[in-house]
Formats: structure tokens, sequence, C-alpha cells
């Protein structure tokens, strides 16, 4: 029998995808743990207006502590997750992360661990590469593992010249409860979609593989949800930009195109190994996806049957002149039954016990 575990999970936001990537991910890798009898109590700050654009209410598989995104506030929080068994900061909280980082490795006791969650791991990385003397640097082999949601072998090396104790991986999925095949909305109907947030660095990229395909398709209509798109991205006037897409539409908005086109941000895709959450939600709508290129895509789909893959926006573009409706059903059914049979949160969920079985005393919160 599985011991029950008490978690406490420092993260940007469980509730609100509103500029948070990595939502979809805390909520299906949660859920999952949730189902194997662990309890969570996940602390977020109130702070850029996600509180205001919630996708969720509190759900039952976790318990949700908004605290206010001050500093008396964070050690409110630190000091009322004390009795944890397994103490987790996520990377990109957004506020006072440094206080954070540091305040949850003194919430150490006998018989618990505290981990550092990167969901950012090539971009952190990079920025400790580019300043050896980041405060970061030195806490790293303060705590008791690393976990990523990408990266593979390159940041696991990384991670331990830094001096991680253990540092381990645990990629994206798929979480079928949430993302699923759905009937096609008129409201995102197109040739190719894109969802993704307009950052620094990824807007060069969704430039090359999304704006200039559009360009040389001028008749179709190209949906592009995200924060932050508007008239001076210089999109083609066939580039239908939504705005914040909640995730509540998310399937529909995968199953309303031909195809959908996953762009990485520049550190992820000079890492590879880094599948972001779009990929594992397009594959559980079963949408026919173009991917750009990076290291280690066959670890999660196979180009050319489960997925497209662009090395640059003329491939996107001769992938788009080829590809007929029969075929990209089949590539996104092909998607579908690969992340269905390995690649579920579920499964994850399982490779994050098997990590802390190794590392926790039996019998934690039994």
């Amino acid at each position: 029998m599985r011991s029950r575990i008490r978690i406490a999970f420092f993260g940007s936001s469980l509730v609100s995808a509103y500029w948070n990537g990595a939502a979809t991910y805390y909520r299906g890798l949660i859920r999952a743990l949730h189902s194997l009898g662990h309890h969570v109590t996940f602390y977020e700050p109130d702070a850029y207006e996600r509180q205001s654009h919630r996708d969720i209410d509190d759900p039952p598989w976790a318990e949700v502590v908004v605290y206010p995104a001050d500093i008396s506030g964070v050690h409110r929080s630190l000091e009322a997750a004390r009795s944890a068994d397994f103490v987790v900061k996520a990377s990109g909280v957004g506020v006072y992360d440094d206080l954070l980082e540091r305040g949850v490795l003194a919430l150490r006791k006998p018989g618990s661990l505290v981990a550092f969650w990167d969901v950012d791991a090539p971009a952190t990385l990079e920025r400790l590469a580019r300043n050896p003397r980041d405060p970061f640097a030195d806490l790293v082999p303060r705590y008791d593992l690393v976990l990523t949601y990408g990266g593979g072998q390159p940041v696991v090396q990384e991670y331990t010249r830094l001096g991680a104790r253990c540092c381990v991986p645990i990629y994206n999925a798929l979480d079928p409860q949430t993302h699923h095949p759905v009937s096609p909305d008129p409201r995102f109907a197109g040739l190719l979609g894109f969802l993704g947030n307009r950052l620094p660095d990824r807007e060069a990229r969704v430039r090359e593989f999304f704006f200039g395909p559009a360009r040389a398709f001028s008749a179709q209509a190209f949906p592009l949800a995200g924060n932050g798109w508007d008239a001076t991205a210089g999109a083609p006037g066939n580039v239908r930009i939504l705005g914040h897409l909640y995730s509540a539409d998310h399937n529909a908005f995968n199953c309303s195109t031909r195809a959908v086109i996953n762009i990485n941000r520049d550190s992820m895709a000079r890492n590879g190994f880094s599948p972001p959450t779009r990929v594992f939600e397009a594959a559980g709508a079963g949408a026919c996806l173009i991917m750009d290129a990076w290291d280690g895509i066959e670890m999660f789909l196979e180009p050319g049957r489960e997925v497209l893959v662009a090395r640059d926006g003329a491939e996107v573009t001769e992938h788009l002149a080829r590809l007929t409706d029969a075929e990209a059903r089949q590539i996104g059914a092909r998607a579908l039954r690969r992340a269905l049979a390995g690649h579920t949160y579920a499964h994850r969920a399982r490779q994050l016990e098997a990590v802390l079985e190794g590392r926790l005393p039996a019998g934690v919160a039994a």
C-alpha cells in the first residue's frame, strides 16, 4: 500500500492559466497525484490579475491557498507548509521567487524532502550560465532533488554540474479528462491555428513559423490565441487574433482547424527534449500537430506518422500544401493513441512516486 504524502506546492497558479502556461501541467499532475491518494496544498500569490481570470474553481483534488503578493503573505504561507512531507518550490512563481527559494529550504525536517521544480529549465540554466554569481546557483546543492518538466539529459547533466543531488525530468503529458476530441467550433475555423502567449523569446519564431505560412495561404484563416497579440505584432490580415483563450475552449480550438502548430521558445528549442503542454493538449484532442523541430521529439511522437515536423516556415507551408483533411485526421488519431498509451499524467505521477519512494522514509503520513 502506498503511503499518503502531504505535499506543499508553491507555484504560479493552479486555478488560472492567465499568463501562466504551466497551469495545464500543474493541474494534470496534481489531479493524478490525488488519484493515487496523496494530498496537495497549492500555494499561489494573488498577482497578475490571475484570480480575476480564473479558468476553474478550487478543485476537489487539491487545496488551494491564495496568499497576498507581499512579504508577509509569503512568510505566512511558508509557515503553513511546515507540516508537509514534501515541499516543492516551482520556478516562475512571479512574486518573491528569491525569498521562496530560500524559505522552503528552512522547512526541511527529519523525514521530509524539499525540491525545486523547474518548469523552464533551459531558460534557468542559460541565466545561470550568463551569471555564475546568481544567488540561486548556491541553493541548487541544498535541495534534496531538482525536478524539471523537460530538458532530458542536457538539463540533468547541467544541474548535476551545478551540484544538484538528484535531477529528474517529469515531462508534460495528457490529462484525458480535460483534453479530448470535441466538435469543431466555427469561432476557431481555419487552416492552421496557434495558441501561445506573445513572449520576447518566441515572437521571432512565431513570425517565421506562423505568419510566414499565413502569407502563403492568404485566402485561408489562421486563428491566433494567447495573451499579448495585437496590432503591433504585424500579423497578416488573415491571422485572426483572438486574445486570451480560457482553457475550457482549448479543445474546440484544437479541433477546428486542419492543423495546429506548436512553436517553442528559443531556449527550449535550442535545448530540446522539452515538449510543452500544448503538444499534449493537441494530441489529446486528436488534432494534427505541426511542430517546430527540436531534439528528442521521437521520445513523445513519431515524426511523419504522429506529428509533422518543420525546421522553418517554408516547411510548414509545404506541409499545409500537401495535407488533406483525411490525412490530418489520421495523424491526430495516431497521436492520441500514443499519448494515451504512454504519456498521461497518470504515468508521470507514478514516475514521481517511484522517485519519492526511494528518498522519503517508509511510513510518512501513513
